[in-house]
């Protein structure tokens, strides 16, 4: 059986992954950039089980091609997301690490329930 620990810590992983792969590809600009970050955010958002998110794009990567815009590459997510499962917390992180965008949970926690009298 799973715990809600557990089941924080992968809605983070899945959603991270999805938010990847869902939007890489995407047509972007400097100037279309924060409109996209609130996109996503607003999109992931309404996800079960997500508290928050954040989601920033490395605008020095994007490139204009001969059209004027560049795509949007994995190379450019900062994300930060916070599930909740119960009384389970997990934040995961996707940013570039070594030339890599990294997904990895950053911490989790586990807040005690609130007894009743």
């Amino acid at each position: 059986m799973k715990t809600d620990r557990e089941q924080a810590v992968f809605e983070a992983g899945i959603k991270l992954g999805a938010l990847y792969h869902q939007w890489v590809g995407t047509p972007i600009s400097r100037k279309s950039a924060s409109s996209v970050e609130s996109a996503i955010e607003k999109a992931v958002i309404l996800q079960p089980f997500v508290e928050e998110i954040t989601v920033h794009l490395n605008r020095s990567l994007m490139t204009e091609n001969t059209f004027g815009y560049s795509e949007l590459s994995g190379l450019m997510f900062e994300v930060e997301i916070i599930t909740r499962v119960g009384f389970s917390y997990c934040r995961g992180h996707l940013a570039l690490k070594n030339g890599y965008p990294l997904m990895r949970i950053v911490e989790c926690n586990e807040i005690s329930g609130v007894s009743h009298h």
